[in-house]
């Protein structure tokens, strides 16, 4: 049983390696960027929040994930990540639009 796992390891993790592998988790590291950049700034001022670095490494990371899907065929993680691109998109729009009304934000 071991054995089995060690070689299933082996085959995910090492045989199947290669350059899309490495772009989906270069990916999922930048999305994961996000939540740690969250979390530092809440920390910061004592509250939840939510900074613009936030929605930039949504968008980073949700695109190099969707690309990584595409490649991939999974039909699952392409809607996923392509109607969560809409939404990290519109986020950046808004805060942006709201910067050119108040230039003091």
């Amino acid at each position: 049983m071991f054995d089995q796992l060690l070689d299933w390891l082996h085959l995910v993790f090492v045989q199947r390696f290669d350059a899309w592998v490495l772009l989906g988790f270069v990916a999922q590291g930048m999305f994961m960027m996000r939540f740690v950049v969250q979390w530092i700034a809440s920390e910061r001022v004592g509250r939840s929040i939510v900074p613009v670095a936030f929605w930039f490494f949504s968008v980073a990371g949700g695109s190099l994930l969707f690309v990584y899907a595409i490649q991939a065929g999974d039909p699952v993680f392409i809607a996923g990540q392509g109607l969560g691109l809409l939404i990290y998109f519109r986020n950046i729009w808004l805060i942006f639009r709201e910067k050119r009304r108040d230039p003091t934000l």
